[in-house]
């Protein structure tokens, strides 16, 4: 065998060894360092066993990933979604969003689909979103006579938001990657995801007014102006502020995604005193899952780019961009075929996976296809809400039917999840036809890239 070919079976023989349920980290670094013995093997110079500079390339790689100044962001973003996670805001926002909304038609959908989007933005973990939600609004909207599917909808694509809303972890994971500015990357973010979260709640607002029968309008409830001002100054205002202090420190040129990133933190850490929700056991619980969560992160860059390193060294690279070049797809071949690629690897595997492994692989082809890599990280920011959201590994359905109630099964949140699905893709559609959603922000804070 060649060594393009190896390097092919290489891929294939990860995608398979995934399937079977080995942990992704270790799985890359086995493979990486296996293969790479093959790759790096020289008798000539081989003094001992391991006498390889594969185990020099490892030792590197995880020295470069722990120093990535980029990367710090990441367990500070993390520990400050844990926090906020733990400070009991979340049925708050639900309930003042719920009085904002209530003349709306589908109006706890709206407030769901609202609160989601702002806890989503605080957070950026997807899983403790949709169970949290799962666990307030989706019983509340039962209990109000909503339909099954309609509720189930709402909560999982709502949860997935954190994931293309700013300040997201995977921004950060791409800019690592890309090698570009993350301070562009979250403002090229900022319109698409307020664009995806409204276009969800036009969707809702639509569907319910033409049939009601989904979202049975609640009684009239006599509450003042005044009570819902309340409402929504003590639970959204400080939440928002939060956020915004984070993300306008960012845009603005006053700091760098981890010292904002560290102000966010420290603002979490205040606003769960402030609501009387700062124990040390949940500070402790916080501590314990950002290290957990970072760990996994660094490791997975960690084996990744051993992996490509070796994947590229043996050729595998060159061999899918002639295959690329060969097609002769055009730009927009191009991109419909690198994220349909995407889209089916959501599939069997998570963001992390997906943008730590294999859009590497895209990356060296942009400049030849002439694609902004700002711009392909926008398509595959909203490309990868279908990582969770596509049956029959959407992880947001599984997420949601461990705290469902029994009789809600996985079939009604699959349903449920399908328009969704549509509503992601056209929005892929509208910004590749005016990138501008993209790219203007940017263009507009920082000047041309």
């Amino acid at each position: 065998m060649t060594d393009p070919q190896i390097a092919i079976m290489m891929l294939g023989l990860f995608i398979f060894v995934v399937l079977l349920g080995f942990p992704i980290a270790f799985t890359l670094i086995a493979m990486g360092l296996g293969f790479g013995y093959y790759a790096y093997f020289d008798p000539m110079r081989m003094k001992s066993l391991f006498d390889n500079r594969i185990f020099d390339l490892f030792v590197q790689n995880t020295f470069s990933v722990m120093s990535n100044d980029v990367l710090v962001a990441v367990p500070l973003f993390l520990f400050m979604g844990y926090v906020v996670e733990r400070a009991n805001i979340v049925n708050r926002l639900f309930f003042s969003f719920q009085l904002a909304a209530r003349h709306l038609p589908g109006s706890m959908a709206v407030a769901a689909l609202a609160t989601c989007a702002v806890f989503a933005t605080a957070t950026g973990i997807i899983g403790a979103v949709v169970t949290l939600m799962g666990m307030l609004a989706f019983p509340a909207m039962l209990e109000a006579k909503y339909d099954t599917r309609f509720a189930s909808g709402v909560i999982c694509a709502g949860g997935c938001l954190g994931i293309l809303i700013p300040p997201s972890i995977m921004l950060i994971v791409y800019a690592a990657i890309a090698e570009i500015s993350p301070l562009r990357l979250y403002a090229a973010a900022m319109i698409p995801g307020l664009m995806l979260a409204g276009f969800y709640m036009v969707y809702v607002v639509t569907r319910a007014a033409i049939n009601p029968a989904l979202a049975p309008k609640p009684k009239d409830v006599d509450v003042s102006i005044g009570k819902v001002a309340y409402e929504l100054i003590t639970s959204f205002v400080p939440l928002a502020v939060l956020i915004m202090a984070v993300l306008g420190a960012i845009l603005m040129g006053l700091a760098t995604p981890a010292e904002a990133a560290a102000v966010g933190a420290g603002g979490g850490l205040l606003l769960a005193a402030l609501y009387r929700s700062l124990t040390w056991t949940r500070l402790k619980e916080a501590v314990y899952l950002t290290a957990k969560t970072s760990a996994m992160v660094c490791w997975l860059f960690v084996g990744s780019w051993t992996f490509a390193a070796v994947f590229s060294y043996l050729g595998g690279h060159d061999i899918i961009k002639e295959w690329f070049l060969h097609l002769d797809v055009g730009t927009v071949g191009f991109l419909i075929l690198a994220q349909s690629i995407i889209f089916l690897l959501g599939w069997p595997l998570e963001w992390t996976e997906i943008i730590i492994i294999f859009v590497p692989i895209f990356l060296p082809m942009l400049d030849h296809f002439n694609v902004d890599p700002l711009f392909f990280g926008m398509l595959v920011a909203l490309n990868l809400q279908t990582s969770f959201l596509t049956p029959p590994m959407a992880m947001a359905a599984y997420y949601l039917k461990g705290v469902a109630p029994p009789h809600v099964t996985l079939v009604d949140i699959f349903s449920g999840i399908m328009p969704y699905l549509g509503i992601v893709i056209f929005s892929m559609v509208l910004l590749y036809n005016f990138p501008g959603l993209a790219l203007w922000l940017p263009e507009y804070l920082f000047g041309p890239g």
